[in-house]
């Protein structure tokens, strides 16, 4: 078998990688380690869904396994560093939820700003408006770049930090975004954004330091995983009130258990992965990863990365 499907795709993408490689459909799998190892050990590619931890004993399980491709979602199953010790190439499409994640972080940021709201300088508990705010960004991914065009349209100004990326990159520029420094960003944003991908080095990007100075009033909004935010001082900045009110689309897991920092804050809001989920999201991802893995079986042994890379990257 070449290609082994957990994650359910559009039936139109299944059929197509079934023409041009072995392919099986198999989520029952999900729920049965033992019949997923059995399966992998004659399978060259995987499709993997969120619940699926692809890890280094999972690897080594998987004696012929080449790639891993990944449709919905983050990657926070998939452990980098050992599939590329293994050499394991992960396929994932970095742009193909990108429209439904800047939608997803405008309709957080209106609502935020309009229900939770400050008080006026005549005593009035008023809402706010998104185009008279200024909105951070932390992180540029593709998502950044459709959510700035959104909210340029709203009127809003928009600054960013993105710790891999130097201020004086042309990529501000034209992206139309104003390149601050990590302690500008969180005190001066009436809203932030975070987008920021998750590498254990990113751990706590925003602690204390930083939200020690968050602006009065300030809403934020999280799409990427949740550890890049210090849990305890995320919790003492939105019971302090400085932080208004934070909106997050998952959490790690036990962070609202009884007892941590996060548990009972009425402040806090969080959705189940819905961001980047649509209809149309979960066609252009499944097609992006199902090319990518078709190029990548299929290219010669040294154009391999190459190939995939550049099919899962821009599709649509």
């Amino acid at each position: 078998m070449t290609v082994l499907i957990l994650e359910p795709l559009e039936a139109e993408v299944v059929q197509w990688l079934a023409e041009r490689h072995d392919a099986r459909f198999a989520p029952e799998l999900v729920g049965d380690p033992d019949g997923l190892v059995e399966a992998l050990q004659d399978s060259r590619a995987l499709v993997a869904p969120p619940e699926v931890r692809i890890d280094a004993e999972l690897l080594r399980a998987a004696p012929t396994l080449r790639a891993i491709g990944r449709a919905s979602g983050g990657a926070e199953n998939i452990d980098i560093e050992a599939c590329r010790k293994a050499q394991v190439e992960v396929v994932r499409s970095q742009s193909s939820t990108a429209s439904a994640e800047a939608e997803f972080a405008i309709g957080a940021l209106l609502s935020l700003l309009r229900r939770v709201p400050i008080e006026g300088s005549d005593g009035l508990k008023v809402g706010r408006e998104l185009g008279c705010s200024t909105i951070g960004v932390l992180g540029l991914t593709p998502t950044a770049q459709v959510l700035t065009q959104l909210l340029h349209a709203f009127g809003a100004r928009v600054i960013g930090y993105d710790p891999a990326l130097h201020p004086s990159d042309a990529t501000w520029a034209r992206w139309g975004i104003e390149s601050v420094s990590l302690g500008d960003l969180v005190e001066y944003s009436d809203g932030l954004v975070l987008l920021q991908p998750y590498f254990p080095r990113f751990r706590g990007l925003i602690g204390d330091r930083q939200l020690a100075n968050v602006r009065a009033g300030q809403v934020l909004v999280g799409l990427s995983q949740s550890g890049v935010v210090d849990e305890e001082a995320l919790g003492r900045a939105l019971r302090g009130g400085k932080l208004r009110a934070a909106w997050f689309d998952s959490l790690e897991p036990g962070w609202l258990e009884a007892g941590r920092p996060l548990h009972g804050l009425s402040t806090l809001q969080v959705t189940p992965r819905l961001a980047g989920t649509t209809r149309e999201s979960r066609v252009r991802a499944a097609w992006a990863v199902a090319r990518g893995l078709d190029e990548l079986l299929g290219a010669p042994s040294g154009g391999k990365k190459k190939a995939a890379q550049k099919a899962a990257l821009d599709y649509y």
